[in-house]
């Protein structure tokens, strides 16, 4: 993961380690629910030398009845829909937000493939990014990603840090 490129040639390290200080000038904790990325996004902002004063923890929550135990993530939505949607990763989010105790939480939810997601049918790519705790309430972007189950995983941790980092910047 270090040094994975992405977009306008910024790193997943980059990335945290813009989070790191962001929150840390700031006075913010952060934590994370992580689902589609598996702890890249928590394990990303761990490796930034500082990061035990602002990052609190994180919640891997692949199994869908984990969300809902975990997180707060409504069960009968889970079934009915499927874990890849904005509803279920703004009620990560908020639910890391408020069990963490932390400041501000950015969660994530997808579908890395090679198959779609058995409920909702989603396509691999396709991502879902929230962050609780921004100055502008709980944000949520949809992304539609390319590239192999690792790519996409990294991309998705990526888009992740930069928009916990928005998010950190309409704190301060």
């Amino acid at each position: 993961m270090e040094g994975s490129e992405g977009p306008k040639g910024y790193s997943v390290t980059t990335e945290a380690r813009s989070v790191v200080e962001a929150a840390l000038a700031a006075g913010l904790t952060v934590g994370c629910a992580e689902s589609l990325t598996g702890g890249l996004v928590a394990s990303s902002i761990v490796a930034i030398p500082g990061a035990s004063a602002v990052f609190r923890g994180g919640i891997v929550a692949y199994d869908s009845m984990l969300k809902n135990d975990l997180l707060g993530v409504d069960a009968s939505s889970l079934a009915r829909e499927g874990a890849v949607t904005a509803e279920v990763v703004t009620a990560m989010a908020e639910g890391a937000l408020t069990r963490l105790g932390v400041d501000v939480a950015v969660a994530t939810t997808g579908v890395a493939g090679p198959d779609p997601d058995p409920v909702s049918g989603q396509a691999p790519g396709a991502v879902f990014i929230a962050v609780a705790g921004g100055g502008l309430g709980t944000m949520v972007r949809e992304l539609l990603l390319e590239g192999d189950r690792t790519e996409i995983r990294e991309r998705a941790a990526r888009a992740a840090l930069q928009a916990l980092g928005d998010a950190i910047a309409t704190r301060e």
